[in-house]
């Protein structure tokens, strides 16, 4: 068991690491380019929206609360026309300030977690490949398996989802390098 203080520096190294890749993930690199999609008539579209006055948040359409009335001929029709669901943003620039906070955040309790998990299960000393592996596969779940039942419940494409699984496997790699390469002797 490793003492959690000696691990601060590769959580806060790790976690930096890791929201620095995402931030080239999601800028630099070409590969989320494509994960959303504009409509032929994005005016028209938008103004019926705005006559709803949505408050942020998710749309189900039909909306209904029990699972039997999707059974009823004009829910199901409704259901087959589609759209099914809608995610709303609020009006204006999204806030990639506080986006970006809340990331390095996000970032910083998945190093904590791992830190927790390698730190009670290995000892100080412990050989970098054996370090890397527990660590980088923490990580790697944190990072990527939460990612799946947004897409096998509310319809996130599959194509984003594993793209942003690889994503999650470098930030993974990442951490399980910098917990190897500092480990406590």
């Amino acid at each position: 068991m490793v003492n959690f203080g000696a691990l601060w520096l590769p959580i806060l190294l790790s976690a930096v690491l890791a929201w620095i890749a995402s931030a080239i993930a999601w800028t630099a690199s070409p590969h989320h380019k494509s994960d959303f999609r504009g409509v032929s008539d994005e005016d028209s579209l938008l103004n019926e929206l705005r006559k709803q006055n949505l408050k942020p948040g998710q749309y189900w359409f039909p909306f209904y609360t029990n699972p039997k009335d999707a059974d009823k001929p004009e829910i199901a029709q409704k259901l087959e026309k589609g759209p099914v669901v809608l995610t709303v943003w609020p009006p204006g620039k999204p806030a990639m300030g506080k986006s970006m906070i809340l990331s390095l955040v996000f970032n910083l309790v998945v190093s904590f977690m791992v830190a927790y998990v390698v730190g009670r299960t290995l000892g100080p000393g412990t050989a970098y490949l054996s370090v890397f592996r527990v660590a980088a596969t923490v990580a790697f779940l944190a990072y990527s398996f939460a990612l799946l039942p947004d897409a096998i419940w509310f319809g996130t494409p599959w194509r984003r989802t594993w793209k942003s699984f690889a994503d999650g496997l470098v930030y993974g790699l990442l951490t399980g390098g910098v917990f190897g390469w500092l480990w406590p002797a």
